[in-house]
């Protein structure tokens, strides 16, 4: 991911299917902010190291007093897919680069008006969600109000440092924990689902949830460790992802996968032992700083840290490593790409949301269309008080002519 210029950014517009409008929404607390700063340190804007600890959306001196986000904030970043990941996806290509227009919005319930700003003017959410608190009263609020605006949602389960850092939960009762996250998340999706949208309930093993710490910039979905492990065991990602959820256990002894726990004590659930165990022993080694125990786990990975680096301790040194290792732009960003529309396919379903007008006129068939010759439009999403009195400032997105 890289800066851009005004020309390469008009030049990617043009590419319709290559752009995500996105808002990240979630409960107050839960890391909306902190997990965008990862997101865009990898643009370049700011460093990596200090990524989680800026919150660059947060622009306004009360937002840093209070520790919250009160105004709606957007950012541009550009994100060019590697050939590798392309291979994974099944949507319409038109070449690897990518334009993400994301939104960071309030949790807090006395700025809702901020997020459905937001909303309106995207085409897609990521849910973000504290793997320990789980599934709150705002998170409900946020997604009822996202499907209200056929907005499609992808989730991340955040915080994950908590697990291995603050709590020690061990792979087991994390996995249950995480499931429950989960169904919680998708018992709201189902009770506001909109037949145009089709199922929107979001499923680790399809590609749709992500794990994260967003406080060190690392996150993963099932996909990173499917693509680690499916050589291995001679299947396809796709097989591999649903060994990794559910009830799918592996014994090292028999090398065998099974649908119920044997019993064994050497057999564990597909995730446990494939995903949630391998970071907490990297963890592990790196804040007991057992750097001969930690490089040649790193090699096996194919993790190759920088010689200053390598210097590094502690918490500082897990930090890097995992950023290093599962950066969280490649998986969030990817995630996005993967299972968020472009606006040429939302606005198919979403032009009576955007367009009060005749659903069969010339601009309702543009919205829907998403046609470039079309005449000029403006949606106006929020009007801003002006310092005089009466007057205001619209804030809105518009459609270009060529």
């Amino acid at each position: 991911m890289v800066k851009f210029t005004a020309e390469e950014l008009r030049r990617i517009m043009d590419l319709k299917h290559n752009i995500r409008n996105m808002s990240v929404i979630a409960h107050v607390d839960h890391g909306k902010s902190t997990l965008t700063d990862s997101l865009v340190a990898a643009a370049g804007i700011i460093a990596q190291e200090v990524a989680g600890d800026v919150r660059m959306t947060d622009t306004r001196a009360d937002e840093a007093e209070r520790g919250i986000t009160i105004k709606s904030t957007g950012i541009s970043l550009y994100y060019e897919m590697s050939d590798e990941a392309l291979k994974s996806y099944k949507g319409e290509r038109h070449g690897n680069e990518y334009l993400i227009n994301l939104i960071d919005s309030p949790g807090h319930v006395d700025f809702s008006s901020e997020v459905t700003a937001a909303l309106r003017i995207t085409d897609g959410a990521l849910v973000v969600v504290d793997c320990i608190e789980g599934v709150c009263v705002q998170t409900e609020t946020v997604l009822r109000q996202a499907l209200g605006e056929r907005i499609r949602p992808v989730l991340t389960v955040n915080k994950m440092d908590r697990c291995f850092l603050e709590l020690q939960v061990d792979g087991e009762e994390a996995y249950q924990t995480f499931s429950r996250v989960i169904e919680n998340a998708n018992v709201i999706m189902a009770t506001y689902e909109d037949p145009l949208l089709g199922d929107c309930q979001v499923y680790p093993e399809k590609g749709t949830v992500a794990f994260s710490a967003g406080l060190h910039g690392w996150a993963f979905t099932l996909t990173n460790f499917a693509k680690m492990y499916a050589s291995k065991f001679g299947v396809d990602e796709t097989k591999m992802m649903e060994r990794l959820w559910g009830e799918n256990f592996f014994d090292p002894a028999t090398k065998k996968w099974t649908s119920k726990n044997t019993g064994s004590a050497t057999c564990k659930r597909g995730f446990v032992q494939f995903c949630y165990e391998p970071i907490k022993q990297i963890i592990k080694t790196c804040m007991n700083d057992q750097k001969d125990k930690l490089w040649p786990m790193l090699q096996k990975l194919g993790v190759v840290m920088k010689s200053d680096e390598k210097d590094l301790m502690a918490k500082p040194l897990m930090k890097r490593v995992m950023q290093t290792w599962l950066p969280a732009s490649s998986a969030l960003l990817e995630m996005m790409i993967f299972h968020l529309p472009s606006p040429a396919t939302a606005q198919r379903y979403r032009v009576e949301n955007l367009y009060e007008g005749p659903l069969d006129d010339v601009y309702a068939n543009a919205i829907r269309n998403c046609d470039p010759d079309a005449p000029l439009m403006l949606y106006v999403s929020k009007m801003i008080p002006a310092s005089d009195k009466g007057r205001f400032f619209a804030l809105g997105v518009f459609s270009l002519e060529r």
